[in-house]
C-alpha cells in the first residue's frame, strides 16, 4: 500500500536541521499509528519552515509512505490518499542520420543533452570555457590575482553562471518537468533535501559534483565534448548546417541547439550580423545588497533563529513607475567577482551547501524596459549593460567594486569605511556614489523602494548594510526569435535558455533544454 501524508508539523525545537526524515518519519508512525516495522519505504514529498508566528514556528512536512500490507481505515484520515506516481520520463529513439550539436554545457545543454543522450543521439557538445576543473582553478586565478581568463571564468565553461552561485533550484514556473529536473540534480549528487524543500539550492560546492557526472553520463551514452572549443559561425544549404569553431573543428548537423549563457555576446552579435532574428526585451539593473546573517536570521526567526538553517527572504516593490525585487538571495554567502570581459565589474551571489559565511547577500534589482535603452536595434541592451560595467571598473581602476553603506547612499551621502557588516567582495571595495556607475532612475528607485522593504522585513534598512555594485547580468537583454516549433526563422538552429531570453534561473533554463530536446526528438 502506497500513500501520502499531508499535515505534519513539529515546533523547529524538536527537530534538527540535518535530521528532517528521522523527525518526518516520527511524525508520521505517531499519526497513523502503524509501526515502524510496517514500513517497507518512505520519502519525504515536501518540507517547509512557516514562520507566520515567530512564537510558534514549525516544521510541516508531507511524506510518502509504503506500508507493508493494506490498511483501507487510514484512507479515513483527511491528511491521508493513495499516492499517485508521476510520470516517468520517455526517451525515443533518434530518428535523424546526423547527430545533434549543443553548444554550451550550463543547465539548458546540460538537460537538453542528457535527454538527447538517453535517446542514443549522441549529443556533440561545444563549451567555449573548460571543463569544471580546471575552470574552478581559473577562477580562483581570478579572484587571487585579478587575471581574468576570458573564455573560461565565473560565466564562461563547464556548468554555465549557477555554478558559482548558491545553485537556488526554484522557479516561479508551474510545469511537469520541474520534479524530473530535481531528481536528476539529486540522481547526480546533489543532497535528497532538493527533491522536497520549499526553497531548494544544491550549493556551488556540490554542483561541481553534479555538473562532473551529468557530463559523464552523458559521455557513457556516446555523447562527445569538445571544452575550450567556441562556436564561431555556421552556414547551411538549406538542408545541413555546417558548424566551425575557433580552432577549426568542423561538424555538419540538422539540429544545432544553443545553449548560450546571456554573457555570450560575442556569439549574439555574430548571430544577429548572420541574420538570426531578435528583440529587445526588459532586464534588470542594481547592486547586491549584505547584511549579516545572524540579523537576517532574527529577522525572520526570532528567538527560534538558534534552531534553524540559514535564513533567506524574497520580496518586491512595485513604485509608480517601476519595479524593484530581490533576486538570487544568498544566505551565509559572498559576493562574487563575476566579470567576463576585461576591465568591468559584474557582480553575483554565491553560497556553499551549508550556508555557513557571516553574510547574506542578495541582488536588489530595478527593472529596465527597452524604452530606456533601446535606438534602433535588438542589441541596444547589450551595449547598455556595457556602458555601466566599465563605468563600475573605473571607479577603482583594479577589479574593485564600487559600493556605499545603506545610510550614507539613502542620504545621498559616502561613506567613509565599512562598520559591522564587512564587505565580502574578494577584490575589495571603494566607497562612491552608485549613481557613478547605475543610471539615475535605478540608484533613486532602490531609494524609493528600501525604507518600504523595510516595513515587510523590519531590520532590512540597516544603516550598516553594504550595497556593492553592479549586478547587470541577472537576464538577457536579447530575445532570439523562434517559433512554436522552437526553431529560429533558419531552419535546424533552436535558440534555448538564458542567453536567447526564455530563462531566468537553474530551473527554468534546464527545463527549456529538456522541452526543446523533447520537441526535437518528437518531430
Amino acid at each position: 500500500m502506497e500513500i501520502k501524508v499531508a499535515n505534519l508539523r513539529a515546533p523547529v525545537t524538536e527537530v534538527h536541521p540535518s535530521s528532517l526524515k528521522d523527525a518526518a518519519k516520527r511524525l508520521v508512525i505517531k499519526k497513523l499509528r502503524i509501526k515502524p516495522e510496517n514500513i517497507a519505504n518512505f520519502r519525504i514529498l515536501r518540507s517547509s519552515i512557516d514562520a507566520r508566528k515567530k512564537n510558534d514556528i514549525r516544521y510541516d512536512f508531507q511524506v510518502y509512505l509504503k506500508i507493508n500490507g493494506d490498511f483501507p481505515e487510514l484512507l479515513q484520515n483527511q491528511d491521508v490518499a493513495l499516492f499517485q506516481k508521476p510520470a516517468e520520463m520517455e526517451y525515443p529513439a533518434w530518428g535523424f542520420e546526423t547527430r545533434p550539436v549543443v553548444v554550451g554545457f550550463g543547465p539548458a545543454g546540460m538537460f537538453a543533452a542528457l535527454y538527447l543522450a538517453r535517446c542514443h543521439a549522441r549529443p556533440i557538445v561545444l563549451e567555449r570555457g573548460s571543463r569544471i576543473e580546471e575552470r574552478k582553478a581559473k577562477v580562483d586565478n581570478f579572484l587571487k590575482t585579478k587575471e581574468l581568463d576570458m573564455n573560461s571564468n565565473v560565466q564562461f565553461g563547464e556548468g554555465g553562471a549557477g555554478t558559482f552561485s548558491d545553485g537556488k533550484l526554484t522557479t516561479n514556473l508551474h510545469n511537469e518537468l520541474i520534479g524530473f529536473v530535481l531528481e536528476e540534480f539529486f540522481k547526480h549528487g546533489a543532497t535528497e533535501d532538493v527533491t522536497y524543500a520549499s526553497n531548494p539550492h544544491v550549493g556551488t560546492d556540490y554542483l561541481e559534483k553534479v555538473v562532473r557526472n551529468i557530463r559523464q553520463e552523458i559521455i557513457e551514452l556516446g555523447g562527445e565534448f569538445h571544452f575550450n572549443t567556441c562556436f564561431t559561425d555556421f552556414d547551411t544549404d538549406g538542408t545541413l548546417l555546417n558548424i566551425y569553431t575557433q580552432n577549426k573543428l568542423r561538424f555538419s548537423t540538422r539540429h544545432l541547439l544553443l545553449c548560450l549563457g546571456h554573457s555570450a555576446r560575442d556569439t549574439i552579435r555574430h548571430l544577429y550580423a548572420k541574420g538570426l532574428q531578435m528583440e529587445a526585451k526588459s532586464f534588470s539593473m542594481g547592486v547586491r545588497v549584505e547584511h549579516l546573517q545572524s540579523k537576517i536570521n532574527t529577522i525572520q526567526y526570532g528567538k527560534s533563529a538558534r534552531f534553524l538553517p540559514a535564513a533567506s527572504y524574497k520580496g518586491a516593490i512595485h513604485l509608480a513607475k517601476r519595479s524593484v525585487y530581490t533576486f538570487c538571495m544568498c544566505p551565509g554567502g559572498t559576493v562574487m567577482a563575476s566579470a567576463s570581459e576585461p576591465n568591468t565589474i559584474v557582480t553575483n551571489g554565491m553560497s556553499e551547501k551549508s550556508r555557513s559565511k557571516t553574510n547574506a547577500n542578495s541582488a536588489l534589482l530595478v527593472g529596465i524596459e527597452p524604452a530606456d535603452f533601446y535606438k534602433g536595434s535588438p542589441l541596444d541592451g547589450l551595449a547598455y549593460q556595457e556602458k555601466y560595467e566599465r563605468l563600475a571598473f573605473q571607479v577603482g581602476g583594479d577589479y574593485r567594486a564600487p559600493a556605499n553603506l545603506m545610510r550614507e547612499f539613502l542620504q545621498g551621502e559616502v561613506a567613509t569605511a565599512s562598520r559591522s557588516v564587512k564587505p565580502s567582495y574578494p577584490h575589495g571595495v571603494v566607497f562612491c556614489d552608485l549613481s557613478r556607475c547605475l543610471p539615475h532612475y535605478v540608484t533613486q528607485s532602490l531609494r524609493e523602494a528600501i525604507p518600504l522593504f523595510d516595513r515587510r522585513l523590519r531590520g532590512f534598512n540597516d544603516p550598516d548594510a553594504v550595497l556593492t555594485g553592479i549586478e547587470s547580468r541577472s537576464s538577457s537583454p536579447v530575445r532570439i526569435l523562434r517559433d512554436e516549433q522552437r526553431q529560429s526563422n533558419v531552419a535546424g538552429i533552436y535558440p534555448v535558455g538564458e542567453g536567447a531570453g526564455y530563462a531566468g534561473g537553474i530551473t527554468s533554463a534546464a527545463i527549456d533544454g529538456l522541452r526543446t530536446a523533447i520537441a526535437i526528438v518528437a518531430n
